[in-house]
């Protein structure tokens, strides 16, 4: 099947637990209005029209991943040339969420991308961008000293869409129990 860059299975924060994260967001990240917090478990996936073909792949491997807590304490950075950086949150313990996509992987190999970075999956949720070295050194920091751990216990997966521009905002198609593989359709 193809695969696009509108579509990707992702690992959300509840709507509780997001507000935390979204402050930061909002100051921090040029996607904000773009994406729900998340974790990226498959992506680029299958088109939105090809949802219902995968959900049920993708449903017999959420309902072998038992629900399992997860925490927040830790900002790192991906370097992206000389100047620029992504800040993100790291979920600990990752292993957790490295169990999940693979199985979601195992579920529909050929989704690989995530698996294809120089050190592996490498599970973050991202809070946002810096263009300078000296902006890292600033706000790194900054952010570390002002966070509190913040531990989230995710239900489910979410398989996420969006549209070409200008509406282009990333919507849940599916969502899918973790421990039970429960399917519920959401915006389709």
């Amino acid at each position: 099947m193809e695969k696009v860059h509108q579509s990707a299975v992702v690992l959300s924060p509840s709507l509780d637990d997001r507000n935390a994260i979204q402050a930061i967001r909002q100051k921090y990240d040029r996607n904000f209005c773009r994406w729900m917090p998340h974790i990226t478990l498959l992506y680029p996936f299958y088109p939105k029209a090809n949802f219902e073909d995968a959900v049920d792949l993708l449903a017999d491997a959420c309902q072998r991943v038992d629900v399992f807590e997860v925490s927040f304490s830790q900002f790192k950075f991906f370097q992206h040339g000389r100047q620029s950086f992504t800040l993100w949150l790291a979920p600990e313990p990752k292993d957790a969420v490295c169990a999940l996509q693979e199985m979601l992987w195992q579920a529909v190999p050929d989704c690989d991308d995530t698996r294809k970075q120089r050190d592996g999956f490498t599970p973050h949720l991202s809070v946002g961008q810096v263009r300078s070295k000296q902006g890292l050194d600033t706000v790194l920091p900054l952010l570390q000293d002002n966070w509190d751990v913040l531990t989230i216990r995710p239900q489910k997966v979410d398989l996420i869409w969006r549209n070409e521009k200008p509406d282009d905002v990333f919507r849940v198609g599916y969502s899918i129990a973790l421990g039970t593989g429960e399917i519920q359709r959401v915006n389709m």
